[in-house]
């Protein structure tokens, strides 16, 4: 397979065809090597119009999602961004190309060390990528201008949004349990945390963000 004939056909066709026009955001989908964020079996459909499964519950986000994403957080070449759940590390890889710094949490062992490995393989050196608990964020780096979670979450924990930056920005899809999934923007102004929703997304949760079990009786 020519993967860089398959990326320049993803960007033409799922990402440039769902309203995303930041230059930016589609120079990065164009040169960020998605086959190299996956396991090795995966690569082969690195560049399909879905979310890919990656082993213990995960996946890589539909490359159309992230990007909209990226696009609604209007990320500057000096922001210090956080992505949680980075997994094997695409979205940190497509964030990196925009932003000044990323940090990347992950809590699966296995998954930060690929991860980490893929980076140095591809020398993008301002990434950071740690292992931790995906609820909290990362506070020792705190606060950062922009957050992107990799999946989708009942709701956004409260230490992650005290992690946003006064003028940051945080990007979530929340799906509550039986509806649609919600892209939602939040934004710190004058301390004060506000929300606004943006478009549907219907991609997994994230391990650990998913709605509570109920009891009927």
């Amino acid at each position: 397979m020519d993967y860089q004939i398959a990326r320049h056909n993803m960007v033409e066709n799922q990402v440039r065809t769902n309203k995303v026009t930041d230059p930016l955001v589609i120079a990065a989908m164009e040169e960020v090597p998605r086959e190299l964020f996956l396991p090795e079996a995966k690569r082969g459909v690195a560049y399909v119009d879905e979310d890919i499964p990656v082993g213990g519950g995960r996946y890589a986000m539909e490359p159309m999602v992230i990007a909209r994403l990226m696009q609604s957080a209007e990320i500057a070449e000096t922001d210090v961004a956080l992505i949680i759940g980075a997994g094997y590390g695409y979205g940190a890889a497509l964030l990196s190309r925009v932003a000044e710094t990323v940090v990347a949490v992950e809590s699966d062992k296995d998954m930060t060390a690929a991860a980490e490995a893929t980076f140095q393989s591809v020398n993008y050196d301002n990434v950071i990528v740690v292992e931790g608990d995906l609820a909290q964020g990362y506070a020792k780096q705190a606060p950062y201008n922009v957050i992107v979670f990799d999946g989708a979450v009942t709701e956004v924990p409260a230490a992650v949004l005290e992690q946003v930056s006064e003028g940051g920005r945080l990007l979530a899809v929340i799906r509550e349990e039986g509806k649609v999934g919600i892209a939602r923007l939040y934004e710190r102004e004058n301390g004060v945390i506000g929300h606004r929703d943006l478009f549907d997304a219907n991609i997994p949760y994230l391990p650990g963000f998913e709605p509570s079990e109920s009891f009927v009786f």
